[in-house]
């Protein structure tokens, strides 16, 4: 792992953005390793800091109890759940010493594009936690296990030509994500959905910034608003115009609480013509102004009325 942040920039970023960087004697794009190594490996500091990797985290627990934030939501990870943090997510480990457990992780491109769509890995609203049923636990953990010994096999005595065993490592890393993407999520799932929410779901990610207008995105699509209106509700619970404002104001609340960005820069990043509009938007959902919820958001003391801007 790597950190890319650009220091000393205006507005940059406090917050770690780690890319994926695979050990000196592993495979590239994935490594499987406990908790424990983990600890060995970084330094204490680095591990309690808040990061945005740009690359998936599958992770069960063992022993002991994990505290963790992920985009503004605290969990508390138990002994036989399984986490998922997906690229692009803020996560911070709250208490990573106490806790015994398996960690994977790999960059997106790593899985063909079938098990990519089939696992859902593109999905900014999938569920964070999972608690798998009894069967679908021992499943996982078979799953895991296998995983676990072919990476680990390379390092030991590489039995099998490396192109070999990379095919191995992702046929049987798709199996886990498959499996994981199929077991019960603490929180409601968005599901796969339909064909026309997919594509959808995939436009909104790559263009949120740029326009949050339904219509837009049909014509883009080629689909009536309305198609996308009951796909969507159907698939996400919400309908197409909620599920764009939602994902802006994740992006809001992520780069208010992780950057230095003015009120201004924040709307123009996501698109807003100034910081009025931005503003009006942003109470009307979180029902407090963008400053006052960077304020909370760090423990700070929020700013007057008049620093809205």
């Amino acid at each position: 792992m790597v950190k890319k942040r650009q220091p000393g920039e205006e507005g940059s970023l406090p917050i770690p953005e780690v890319g994926f960087r695979a050990p000196h004697t592993a495979p590239a794009g994935v490594e499987v390793l406990t908790l424990a190594r983990l600890r060995r490996n970084a330094c204490a500091a680095s591990i309690s800091l808040t990061h945005r990797p740009d690359f998936h985290h599958l992770l069960v627990l063992d022993g002991g109890a994990l505290p963790l934030t992920v985009d503004f939501a605290s969990y508390r990870l138990l002994p036989g759940e399984w986490l998922w943090v997906r690229p692009g997510q803020v996560h911070r480990w709250e208490g990573l010493s106490g806790a015994e457990g398996v960690l994977v992780l790999f960059e997106a491109g790593f899985l063909d594009a079938a098990t990519s769509a089939a696992a859902r890995l593109d999905d900014p609203f999938g569920p964070t936690v999972r608690r798998p049923a009894v069967g679908e636990g021992v499943a996982l953990r078979r799953a895991l296990d296998h995983l676990d010994h072919e990476f680990r096999s390379l390092r030991d005595e590489a039995p099998l030509p490396l192109e070999t065993h990379l095919a191995v490592l992702r046929h049987l890393l798709a199996a886990l994500a498959l499996r994981l993407a199929h077991t019960g999520g603490q929180e409601d799932a968005a599901g796969g959905g339909p064909e026309a929410f997919l594509r959808f779901r995939a436009a909104v990610e790559r263009d949120f910034a740029r326009t949050r207008r339904v219509d837009d995105y049909a014509r883009d699509l080629g689909y009536a608003p309305r198609t996308l209106s009951r796909a969507t509700r159907a698939a996400a619970g919400v309908g197409a115009k909620e599920f764009i404002d939602r994902r802006v104001v994740l992006e809001a609340k992520r780069l208010l609480t992780h950057s230095d960005h003015s009120a201004a820069a924040v709307a123009a990043r996501l698109g807003f013509r100034d910081a009025a509009n931005f503003g009006k938007f942003f109470q009307q959902r979180v029902h407090a102004s963008p400053l006052a919820f960077r304020a909370t958001a760090r423990g700070e003391t929020a700013p007057d009325a008049t620093a809205a801007r």
